[in-house]
């Protein structure tokens, strides 16, 4: 079960955040390994999860949603 926490956040905060994951994201995109099945899964089981957090992160920035 997952935990739920909540952080409040400025707009510098969260966009530095979303910079920060953005470059993780591409730091496992570009990682050198074996094709294993079972890696292949994790890494992108992993990049999923990242995508999403960007995704609810960038969904609250108030001038996207304004449509700015």
């Amino acid at each position: 079960m997952d935990d739920v926490l909540q952080v409040e956040l400025t707009t510098h905060e969260r966009d530095v955040l979303v910079r920060g994951l953005r470059y993780v994201r591409r730091s496992i995109m570009l990682e050198t390994r074996d094709p294993e099945l079972a890696d292949e899964r994790r890494r992108s089981n992993l990049l999923d999860d990242i995508q999403m957090l960007s995704q609810r992160l960038e969904a609250t920035d108030p001038l996207r949603a304004a449509g700015v």
